[in-house]
């Protein structure tokens, strides 16, 4: 044995009924006690995960999303940001990366779980695709993740719930086209 941590490396296959990373990621966030900080170069979450969040948001976990403000995919993003209103209204604190691509897709909750790998927080990334991703359970990787997402979020834009809810109906619109694109098609 080498180190204290166990780590688990979890692949999935579109031949999966369901991926085991989705359901460790379901798992721990619903077992959230103090919190959960993902970054997701594509975020269009499942039912059950927005769900998630959100119940752990309004539970008093500190729950924060670092997600792209710019993506190779515009209809992605835009179908990502038609879930921000609910969110901020859970408590949910989203910040966007700026200046950069991003392209992580990571997750630390309580300190203790962290997860890193190519699995998005998307639907396609559960039914449709080839995914490999590491968990790792233990405090000193805990600590490392927070310590970068730390840095991370003092690099980022957080959206604010007052300004969202000013923003154009022309956005709106082009968000909820996207969300019933990427839900219902893609």
């Amino acid at each position: 044995m080498v180190g204290r941590e166990i780590v688990r490396v979890l692949d999935s296959t579109p031949d999966d009924r369901l991926p085991l990373y989705y359901i460790a990621l379901l798992s721990a966030i619903r077992n959230a006690e103090q919190r959960i900080w993902v970054s997701a170069a594509y975020f269009v979450p499942t039912h059950e995960e927005l769900e998630d969040l959100e119940n752990a948001a309004r539970r008093g976990v500190d729950v924060r999303l670092l997600l792209p403000s710019h993506s190779d995919s515009s209809k992605a993003l835009a179908a990502g940001r038609s879930h921000y209103s609910d969110l901020l209204e859970a408590g949910v604190k989203i910040f966007e990366a700026r200046d950069v691509i991003l392209h992580a897709k990571e997750a630390v909750i309580d300190g203790v779980w962290s997860s890193i790998g190519s699995s998005n927080f998307d639907r396609r990334s559960v039914l449709f695709n080839d995914e490999v991703d590491v968990v790792v359970l233990g405090g000193t990787t805990g600590a490392r993740m927070e310590a970068i997402f730390d840095d991370d979020f003092k690099e980022a834009d957080r959206i604010d719930a007052e300004a969202w809810s000013d923003r154009s109906l022309s956005e709106r619109f082009d968000e909820m086209v996207a969300r019933l694109l990427w839900e219902y098609w893609l």
